[in-house]
This record gives C-alpha cells, sequence and structure tokens, in this order.
C-alpha cells in the first residue's frame, strides 16, 4: 500500500468560484484525522528549534491551521482578519488580489516588539495576504521568522515575491495552474 501525501488529501473542485479556476480545497485535508496531523506536523518540521513567540494565522483557513500550530508550539495565536471584523483597536493593511483590492487587520496589541512570529495559510497564491500580514506584524514590531503554506501556485508568484522581499517560504505541495 502506498503512502498518502498532504497532497493526496486536497481535492481539485473545477471552476470554482468563477470558470477556468482550479480550486484547491483543504477542507477535504481537515476533515481526514491523519491528514490533518501530518499537515501541522510537516508545517511545524522547518521550525524546530527556532525561537517563535507567536503564529499568525492569515484569514479564514489559516485560523485553522495556525491555531493548531500555535498550540503544539505552546504559543499565542494571533488573527489577522478582513477589515471590520475584529473588535477593538487595530491597524490595517490595503493590498492586491487577482481579482480586486482588500484590507486585512489586526489588533494594535497583538505583536510585542521583538517577538518571533511565523506566518501560516492555506494557500500561497499571489502572496499578497502574506504580504499584507507581514506588514502588520512588522508595524508592531515583529520579526518574521517563516512563512508556512499548505499549497503553493508557482504559476501566480507567491513564493517568488515573498522570498525576493527576503523571507523565508515553505509550502507542503505544489499544484499547477491557477
Amino acid at each position: 500500500m502506498q503512502t498518502k501525501t498532504v497532497k493526496d488529501y486536497i481535492r481539485t473542485i473545477v471552476d470554482f468560484p468563477h470558470e477556468g479556476i482550479m480550486f484547491r480545497d483543504v477542507t477535504t485535508l481537515f476533515a481526514d484525522p491523519r491528514g490533518f496531523r501530518m499537515a501541522i506536523d510537516q508545517m511545524l518540521h522547518p521550525y524546530a528549534g527556532l525561537r517563535i513567540d507567536k503564529v499568525v494565522g492569515l484569514e479564514a483557513r489559516g485560523f485553522i491551521m495556525g491555531g493548531a500550530i500555535a498550540h503544539q508550539l505552546s504559543v499565542g495565536f494571533v488573527p489577522v482578519r478582513k477589515k471590520g471584523k475584529l473588535p477593538g483597536a487595530v491597524i490595517s493593511e490595503d493590498y492586491k488580489l487577482e481579482y480586486g483590492e482588500a484590507v486585512v487587520e489586526i489588533h494594535d496589541d497583538a505583536i510585542s516588539p521583538g517577538e518571533k512570529v511565523l506566518i501560516v495559510d492555506d494557500l500561497l497564491a499571489t502572496g499578497g495576504t502574506a504580504e499584507a500580514g507581514i506588514k502588520l506584524v512588522e508595524r508592531l514590531g515583529g520579526e518574521i521568522v517563516g512563512c508556512a503554506f499548505i499549497v503553493n501556485l508557482p504559476e501566480l508568484g507567491g513564493q517568488k515575491l515573498l522570498e525576493k522581499l527576503g523571507y523565508e517560504v515553505h509550502a507542503l505541495c505544489d499544484f499547477d495552474g491557477a
């Protein structure tokens, strides 16, 4: 029997949310206890032995992975959310998407200066959301240890963007096509 990889647990939904898009659905990975555990373990592995003070999860599926990773590391979890979703004082960052623009926010007291932060999300496409999350963390004085993703879509250039900006990127699997 062949051993499954993380990629084997991810299903592709054709033409969602619009025609021509190959949607990489990680909910099937999350639903399987072995697949979910494998993904958490593999996302943690590159950062073993490094100081990490907080895990920042990017809305929304990054909350699932980020929360589990923060638990495993026994560190705090911080959500980066879409504009208007966080109560209290926040700072905001605008960014471009493949199909428009958006704004994400973080609580203005979520990261202390000098804290080491791991950015986590399910998918890296153009890198816009991840770059916005990084900017928010750095505006609060946090230092990015790395950026971890389940899926990378190399053709959309997000990994190249983040690496060009000087950030380490770790993805569990690549999928061709958008």
